[in-house]
């Protein structure tokens, strides 16, 4: 019997890459959307803050496997509004929760970085989180809902994640680079927040090979270089041919933002050795991506 999977955000940045997998590899599947439906036939419109759609939805579909994407993910936004910022992304996932459990669905989590303080070198699966923004709060509060849930589940943390976009998807900081230097302004990179950019692509092929070897837990899908915006950005300019010299590095401190931030380096070493995957560095995930452009000329 196949595998039937269900995308929770099948129209977002992640989510439509899952999609996009599943149509190439002949998988059975579902998604919902809150907004953008996809250009093909399916589809459920769903608001995960509501729960007895929820609840109906996964009784419809009946998946073996729920992937869920669908998050705020806007760090500011979450830090402003705690309260819409726990409905979705922690009332939302119980709403999921709850309809797994009573369709004995099996949870993948997308979850991030931000549920670490940044004061390792190097962080690993089974180090204690400790957030320093509310938006890594509800992201953490979810994952030990789903540990605590007796589901099968896979809690898969990433960090920048990035590829081509949908003009109604969210902006990742690949795009907005590559728009930022396609003007003849001066602007302006931080150079003092570390992260380990994901190509996503890379991302929804490991998280297949882990649920193609039926692995169950936490992993960091992340790739392997850590690097500063400042220093990403120019190697961006680099495989894309575009001018480096209007890109002025600047520190972080100059920001006002509401939320802080965390330079939480995640080890994908787990992930390698458990499925023998490559992760790609920023430069093997740039030209993978100049590569798919035709896709979205």
């Amino acid at each position: 019997m196949s595998t039937k999977f269900l995308v929770i955000g099948g129209t977002g940045m992640i989510g439509s890459k899952f999609i996009n997998y599943f149509i190439k590899k002949n998988q059975d599947f579902q998604y919902t959307y809150l907004n953008n439906h996809l250009p093909f036939a399916g589809g459920y419109k769903l608001d995960i803050t509501k729960k007895n759609d929820v609840i109906d939805c996964i009784d419809k579909v009946q998946p073996n496997i729920v992937i869920h994407t669908t998050a705020l993910v806007n760090v500011d936004l979450c830090q402003i509004n705690n309260e819409l910022a726990y409905s979705i992304n922690v009332k939302g996932t119980e709403n999921i929760i709850n309809a797994c459990k009573k369709n004995n669905s099996k949870i993948i989590y997308i979850s991030t970085s931000a549920i670490f303080d940044g004061k390792k070198e190097q962080y690993f699966e089974d180090d204690q989180p400790n957030p320093i923004s509310y938006y890594g709060t509800t992201k953490y509060l979810s994952e030990e809902k789903i540990r605590n849930s007796d589901l099968d589940y896979l809690i898969l943390r990433t960090d920048q994640p990035y590829c081509w976009i949908e003009k109604w998807q969210h902006m990742n900081y690949v795009i907005r680079v590559l728009q930022s230097s396609q003007s003849s302004k001066i602007h302006k990179e931080i150079s003092d927040w570390y992260n380990t950019p994901t190509y996503v692509p890379n991302f929804v092929e490991a998280t297949a090979r882990l649920v193609g070897k039926n692995k169950n837990g936490i992993f960091h899908i992340v790739g392997s270089d850590y690097i500063s915006r400042y220093d990403w950005s120019l190697i961006i300019c680099n495989i894309f041919g575009l001018e480096k010299k209007n890109i002025i590095p600047f520190n972080s401190d100059e920001l006002k933002f509401p939320a802080k931030r965390a330079n939480a380096n995640l080890s994908n070493q787990k992930v390698i050795e458990e499925i023998g995957i490559k992760m790609l560095g920023v430069e093997e995930g740039l030209k993978q991506m100049l590569n798919d452009s035709s896709t979205y000329s």
